[in-house]
Protein backbone atom coordinates (compact mmCIF):
# COMPACT_ATOMS: atom_id res chain seq x y z
CA UNK A 1 0.00 0.00 0.00
CA UNK A 2 1.23 3.48 -0.69
CA UNK A 3 1.50 6.04 1.64
CA UNK A 4 0.12 9.36 1.14
CA UNK A 5 2.41 12.69 1.01
CA UNK A 6 1.54 15.22 2.98
CA UNK A 7 1.83 18.73 0.79
CA UNK A 8 1.75 22.14 1.86
CA UNK A 9 0.36 24.61 -1.16
CA UNK A 10 0.21 27.78 -1.90
CA UNK A 11 -2.45 29.42 -3.81
CA UNK A 12 -2.77 32.61 -5.56
CA UNK A 13 -4.94 34.22 -8.15
CA UNK A 14 -5.44 37.76 -9.32
CA UNK A 15 -7.64 37.10 -12.85
CA UNK A 16 -11.57 36.85 -11.00
CA UNK A 17 -9.67 35.55 -7.82
CA UNK A 18 -13.05 35.54 -5.88
CA UNK A 19 -14.30 32.73 -8.44
CA UNK A 20 -10.77 30.81 -9.41
CA UNK A 21 -9.51 30.18 -5.97
CA UNK A 22 -12.40 28.53 -4.82
CA UNK A 23 -12.60 26.21 -7.98
CA UNK A 24 -9.03 26.14 -7.78
CA UNK A 25 -9.80 24.06 -3.78
CA UNK A 26 -12.73 22.56 -5.78
CA UNK A 27 -10.84 20.62 -8.55
CA UNK A 28 -8.53 19.71 -5.70
CA UNK A 29 -11.34 17.94 -3.66
CA UNK A 30 -11.99 16.25 -6.75
CA UNK A 31 -8.62 14.48 -7.33
CA UNK A 32 -7.75 14.20 -2.98
CA UNK A 33 -7.91 14.95 0.39
CA UNK A 34 -7.97 18.32 1.36
CA UNK A 35 -7.11 18.22 5.05
CA UNK A 36 -7.09 22.08 5.94
CA UNK A 37 -7.13 25.54 4.42
CA UNK A 38 -6.02 28.71 5.29
CA UNK A 39 -7.42 32.52 5.77
CA UNK A 40 -8.06 33.96 2.13
CA UNK A 41 -5.41 36.79 2.10
CA UNK A 42 -5.49 40.01 -0.27
CA UNK A 43 -1.58 41.39 -1.22
CA UNK A 44 -0.50 43.33 -3.97
CA UNK A 45 1.78 42.22 -6.52
CA UNK A 46 5.04 41.15 -6.36
CA UNK A 47 7.15 41.44 -9.06
CA UNK A 48 4.99 43.71 -11.44
CA UNK A 49 1.81 45.98 -11.50
CA UNK A 50 -1.00 44.13 -11.74
CA UNK A 51 -4.24 43.64 -9.83
CA UNK A 52 -4.23 42.33 -6.32
CA UNK A 53 -3.89 38.80 -5.44
CA UNK A 54 -5.93 36.59 -3.26
CA UNK A 55 -3.50 34.08 -1.42
CA UNK A 56 -4.68 31.04 0.38
CA UNK A 57 -2.53 27.93 1.36
CA UNK A 58 -3.95 24.59 1.87
CA UNK A 59 -2.62 21.22 3.60
CA UNK A 60 -3.22 17.61 0.78
CA UNK A 61 -2.63 14.42 0.65
CA UNK A 62 -1.88 12.32 -2.27
CA UNK A 63 -0.20 9.32 -2.74
CA UNK A 64 1.84 11.14 -5.75
CA UNK A 65 5.37 12.84 -4.70
CA UNK A 66 6.31 16.20 -6.12
CA UNK A 67 7.11 16.33 -9.63
CA UNK A 68 4.12 13.80 -10.51
CA UNK A 69 1.64 15.58 -8.32
CA UNK A 70 3.03 18.76 -10.09
CA UNK A 71 2.57 17.38 -13.25
CA UNK A 72 -0.41 15.12 -13.57
CA UNK A 73 -2.60 17.54 -11.07
CA UNK A 74 -1.47 21.10 -10.72
CA UNK A 75 -0.45 21.71 -14.37
CA UNK A 76 -3.86 20.55 -15.34
CA UNK A 77 -5.99 22.40 -12.46
CA UNK A 78 -3.92 25.72 -13.79
CA UNK A 79 -4.95 24.96 -17.08
CA UNK A 80 -7.99 24.40 -17.26
CA UNK A 81 -8.80 27.58 -14.86
CA UNK A 82 -7.01 29.42 -18.06
CA UNK A 83 -3.37 29.59 -17.14
CA UNK A 84 -0.91 30.04 -19.90
CA UNK A 85 2.41 29.92 -18.90
CA UNK A 86 5.08 32.15 -20.59
CA UNK A 87 8.79 33.45 -20.41
CA UNK A 88 6.87 36.33 -18.34
CA UNK A 89 7.33 34.68 -14.65
CA UNK A 90 5.59 37.94 -13.16
CA UNK A 91 2.09 38.52 -14.71
CA UNK A 92 -1.30 38.77 -13.84
CA UNK A 93 -2.99 34.75 -13.86
CA UNK A 94 -6.18 32.81 -13.13
CA UNK A 95 -4.46 30.62 -10.18
CA UNK A 96 -0.75 29.71 -9.64
CA UNK A 97 -0.38 26.89 -7.32
CA UNK A 98 2.94 25.89 -5.69
CA UNK A 99 3.78 23.04 -3.62
CA UNK A 100 6.05 24.43 -0.61
CA UNK A 101 6.13 21.68 1.19
CA UNK A 102 6.72 17.74 0.90
CA UNK A 103 5.77 16.60 4.26
CA UNK A 104 8.54 18.76 5.86
CA UNK A 105 11.06 18.98 3.29
CA UNK A 106 11.02 22.71 1.33
CA UNK A 107 10.67 21.96 -2.32
CA UNK A 108 11.56 26.17 -2.39
CA UNK A 109 13.51 28.52 0.00
CA UNK A 110 12.71 31.21 -2.53
CA UNK A 111 8.66 31.02 -1.12
CA UNK A 112 9.78 31.63 2.33
CA UNK A 113 10.41 35.13 1.56
CA UNK A 114 6.96 35.91 0.86
CA UNK A 115 4.15 37.35 3.04
CA UNK A 116 1.53 35.83 0.79
CA UNK A 117 2.79 32.24 1.38
CA UNK A 118 4.44 32.46 4.93
CA UNK A 119 1.39 34.39 6.38
CA UNK A 120 -1.33 31.74 5.39
CA UNK A 121 1.07 28.53 5.88
CA UNK A 122 1.74 30.22 9.45
CA UNK A 123 -2.03 29.51 10.26
CA UNK A 124 -1.84 25.13 9.61
CA UNK A 125 1.05 24.74 11.17
CA UNK A 126 2.42 27.97 13.49
CA UNK A 127 5.28 25.61 15.09
CA UNK A 128 7.23 24.74 11.70
CA UNK A 129 10.27 25.98 12.09
CA UNK A 130 11.18 28.52 8.83
CA UNK A 131 13.83 26.64 6.82
CA UNK A 132 16.45 29.21 6.05
CA UNK A 133 15.93 31.21 10.26
CA UNK A 134 14.77 28.02 12.39
CA UNK A 135 12.62 30.27 14.33
CA UNK A 136 8.92 29.47 14.19
CA UNK A 137 7.13 30.18 10.80
CA UNK A 138 4.10 31.97 13.04
CA UNK A 139 6.89 34.78 14.50
CA UNK A 140 8.29 34.95 10.73
CA UNK A 141 4.85 35.68 9.45
CA UNK A 142 4.01 38.45 12.05
CA UNK A 143 7.37 40.09 11.07
CA UNK A 144 6.65 39.84 7.36
CA UNK A 145 3.44 40.95 7.34
CA UNK A 146 4.60 44.22 9.02
CA UNK A 147 6.32 44.88 6.35
CA UNK A 148 4.35 44.58 3.12
CA UNK A 149 0.04 45.87 2.56
CA UNK A 150 -2.31 42.64 2.88
CA UNK A 151 -5.42 41.76 4.38
CA UNK A 152 -7.81 38.83 5.44
CA UNK A 153 -10.86 38.49 3.36
CA UNK A 154 -13.37 36.72 4.93
CA UNK A 155 -16.20 37.84 2.26
CA UNK A 156 -14.13 35.28 0.52
CA UNK A 157 -14.84 31.47 1.04
CA UNK A 158 -13.06 28.80 -0.30
CA UNK A 159 -13.64 25.83 1.94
Amino acid sequence: MNSLHRLYLSLGSNIEPEVNLPKAVQMLREVGKVEAISSVWETESVGFDGPNFLNACLIFRSPLGPVEFKEQIIRPIEAKLGRVRSSEKNAPRPIDIDIVLCGDQPLNTDFWEYAFVVVPLAELIPDFAHPARGEAIARVAGQVRGQVWMRKREDVVIS
